[in-house]
């Protein structure tokens, strides 16, 4: 099931959306959360997941759950490190203000995993916190020049450790992007979203570093257990088809 709802603020909205699936319950029942938002860069809103939007889910959690929660994140840029992006939007104070502990994903330490069916990555170093924590991936609806579309799905190239995954290239997750959907589908195998609750309240239209924006702002939030169904309902509020988008249609 994918809940859609029309925004009002983040607080009611992100509410509504997790009161529908049910989340309450689950959260109840967890001892360790990790949120993960889409901070590639250190560009505001609609490029990366606003503050506001975490923060919105974080409270609703502490409503009904005594979890401990993190928010983690690996930026892209290679000219700054993931602290740069916390502090430039927002998260740092965040962090501070909530006791939430920030955890850069680019320098965190990793476990290796391996599965033979993957073409592009047999194996793969996932930070061990990762996989020993509920996952909430908490995207922005965004076209992308190489994957189509990036959602839920591609909101975990966080995870991927420039140390591994810079291969030569100028962005820090650059091994993805000669392959970039079997690599999407490659890196869900190992670990995907547990949750996602994703901002289509602005939506960017071209290109997912910048350029247009969705007009009229599409000011919806979605959210599902299925981080694949989640995207595929993003790409429709794209006006994109996702069975033309590789990494969603299989």
């Amino acid at each position: 099931m994918v809940v859609q709802k029309e925004f009002t603020t983040y607080e009611e909205t992100v509410g509504q959306v997790l009161d529908t699936l049910g989340a309450a319950g689950v959260f109840a029942g967890l001892e360790r959360i990790l949120i993960k938002p889409n901070l590639v860069n250190a560009s505001a809103y609609p490029v990366t997941t606003p503050v506001a939007c975490v923060e919105a889910l974080v409270m609703y959690i502490r409503k009904c759950a005594t979890a401990d929660i993190v928010i983690a994140e690996g930026c892209g840029a290679a000219e700054y490190d993931t602290g740069t992006v916390f502090e430039k939007l927002g998260y740092t104070e965040l962090g501070k203000r909530l006791g939430i502990e920030l955890i850069d994903l680019n320098t965190a330490p990793v476990t290796k995993l391996s599965n033979a069916t993957c073409q592009v990555f047999p194996e793969f170093f996932m930070p061990e916190i990762v996989m020993n924590h509920y996952l909430i991936s908490v995207p922005v609806l965004k076209a992308h020049s190489l994957a189509d579309m990036t959602g839920s799905l591609k909101n975990m190239m966080g995870a991927a450790p420039p140390r591994y995954y810079q291969k030569g290239g100028y962005w820090k997750k650059s091994a993805f992007h000669a392959r970039m959907h079997q690599a999407i589908r490659e890196l869900n195998r190992y670990r995907t979203p547990d949750l996602t609750i994703m901002d289509a309240t602005t939506g960017l239209a071209e290109y997912h570093l910048g350029g247009a924006r969705c007009e009229p702002p599409l000011n919806i939030i979605l959210g599902g257990f299925n981080p694949l169904e989640v995207d595929r309902a993003g790409a429709a509020l794209l006006g994109l088809d996702w069975r033309r988008i590789p990494h969603m249609a299989d």
